[in-house]
């Protein structure tokens, strides 16, 4: 009998880990990288959480209209490995992202590489696409 409730009991705890992981999502999953996107906006909010970085632009377009988009990144702790920290992007700032566009339409884009307006640094996104190289 225990050792029916010891294999129950490895069986749940292994189902019960598998969650999260089931939850996270691949790049190919969301993200399409023959649809490549660059573009320039002011940071309206910075998301520095786990599993991933988000920031937000005010884009403008030819017309003058202006449009929020998101911007996704890896996890905070692969952007640090990349040259980011916390106070890298802040409301105001302008960027210029590059990445690829989302596949289902919406104003989301997978960051491969952002360009800060004030100092010119270039900063990876940590993308789960690929690794860049420098």
């Amino acid at each position: 009998m225990r050792i029916k409730l010891a294999v129950f009991a490895a069986g749940l705890g292994v189902l019960l880990g598998a969650g999260p992981a089931l939850a996270h999502h691949a790049f190919a999953a969301e993200y399409d990288a023959g649809k490549p996107i660059k573009l320039t906006g002011t940071v309206t909010k910075v998301e520095w959480t786990n599993p991933h970085t988000w920031f937000y632009l005010d884009v403008k377009d030819s017309s003058g209209k202006v449009t929020n988009w998101g911007f996704e990144m890896g996890s905070p702790n692969g952007l640090m490995r990349q040259g980011w920290t916390r106070n890298s992007l802040k409301p105001g700032d302008e960027v210029t992202v590059e990445g690829s566009s989302s596949k289902d339409g919406s104003n989301n884009v997978n960051v491969k590489v952002a360009t800060l307006a004030g100092t010119g640094q270039r900063l990876f996104g940590a993308s789960s696409q690929d690794t860049p190289v420098r």
